[in-house]
């Protein structure tokens, strides 16, 4: 069993997750609004990949024998100002989850629940590599100032990119 106040954050970390999955599905569409395939799949398998992170979550809990507890998902932005904004605020989005991934951690050590520090150690290093995409993102937008030819050059390079459950770990 979980410890009471590992359970609780957990249980809001599900929904922050399922919440960043929802974001990205918006952004997805207000890209695809704008004819931009690229950026909206890039977007779409960012909603995938949160879903997957709010499943891995899920399953823990479980297997933990303690019980999910769903919250009402927050309503998200569907409109944006342009390209720029939506990865400024992609970033700071990835900002938030790992300052909440970080504060389930320092639960889990107050608690002295090796378990789960064991288990988050997969999404504090995932949240490495979402802060650096978003950041790597944003910088190549500010290079082109979000506009012109390097806009459809970048959404012909994000429409390659493929979904892969990472969450899934390797059969040795």
């Amino acid at each position: 069993m979980l410890k009471e106040k590992v359970l609780k954050a957990i249980n809001q970390q599900i929904n922050n997750e399922y919440f960043s999955a929802y974001l990205y599905l918006s952004m997805s569409a207000w890209f695809q609004g704008k004819g931009l395939p690229g950026f909206a799949n890039w977007m779409f398998i960012q909603y995938q990949e949160e879903l997957t992170h709010g499943n891995k979550f899920f399953k823990y809990v479980h297997e933990r024998g303690s019980q999910v507890v769903l919250q009402p998902i927050a309503q998200v932005e569907t409109e944006f100002s342009d390209i720029i904004e939506v990865f400024e605020k992609t970033l700071k989005h990835e900002q938030f989850v790992t300052e909440s991934i970080n504060k389930i951690q320092d639960i889990a050590i107050a608690e002295s629940d090796h378990a789960t520090q064991s288990f988050l150690k997969w999404f504090i290093d995932e949240q490495v590599e979402e802060e650096a995409n978003g950041q790597e993102i944003l910088d190549t937008l500010k290079l082109i100032n979000g506009q012109g030819n390097g806009i459809f050059m970048l959404d012909r390079e994000l429409r390659q990119r493929v979904f892969v459950d990472s969450t899934v770990t390797a059969a040795v």
